[in-house]
């Protein structure tokens, strides 16, 4: 059985939608990565195993609560990663 955590194709998909508003920001892998990872580490994971499950999971998406907390810790992280990059 495979399980995947639906929150990071969500972080993923809105990611660049969040950079576009942050021109001095880095964008290079490491960062991208370092803003994910800190974006996800504060979200509720929500794992699905099934094509059922990621149905459900892109409905409870489409609520506008739940994207807005997506993009809010987006941004905290973002902001976290332009203050201290971790590559040279």
């Amino acid at each position: 059985m495979e399980y995947k955590n639906y929150m990071e194709v969500i972080v993923e998909e809105k990611l660049d939608e969040v950079l576009a508003n942050y021109p001095n920001c880095c964008t290079c892998e490491q960062c991208r990565h370092d803003i994910a990872v800190i974006a996800l580490n504060h979200l509720h994971p929500r794992y699905v195993s099934t094509e059922k499950g990621q149905i459900f999971a892109r409905i409870e998406e489409m609520n506008s609560q739940a994207e807005v907390e997506v993009i809010r810790q987006l941004m905290q992280a973002v902001e976290i990663v332009m203050a201290h990059p971790r590559h040279g």
